[in-house]
């Protein structure tokens, strides 16, 4: 199944509490109710300032490492001559700046696991 950034949202609305300032009477007896979850518009907004700010990042060719998961970085191309599939004409391709991404070890212990 594939994450999508809607799933995310979702994944944040789910567990991202809020305890609340007033205190309530039945806080006493129920104190799972000391908390309230995040709206999905808010989770939403977060969520995309979250890739905006990645994506500033990586158009400044500043590296994004996440601990725990892994290293987004830039790398540049150089023009090269390549192929056309469908004609099998001979076609150059122009330079340009590419996203990389390195996993953290811990990830892939984690995703090794049997």
């Amino acid at each position: 199944m594939t994450l999508t950034k809607m799933g995310i949202v979702k994944s944040v609305m789910e567990t991202v509490r809020f305890k609340r300032r007033r205190k309530g009477s039945q806080l006493f007896l129920f104190p799972e109710l000391d908390c309230r979850f995040l709206g999905r518009k808010r989770a939403t907004e977060i969520v995309n300032s979250l890739f905006e700010k990645i994506k500033e990042s990586l158009a400044q060719d500043e590296d994004v490492h996440i601990s725990g998961f892994g290293k987004f970085k830039t790398r540049f191309k150089w023009a090269r001559k390549g192929r056309n599939p469908q004609t099998g004409a001979t076609i150059i391709l122009r330079s340009r700046k590419i996203v990389i991404f390195k996993v953290s070890r811990k990830l892939r212990e984690r995703m090794n696991r049997h």
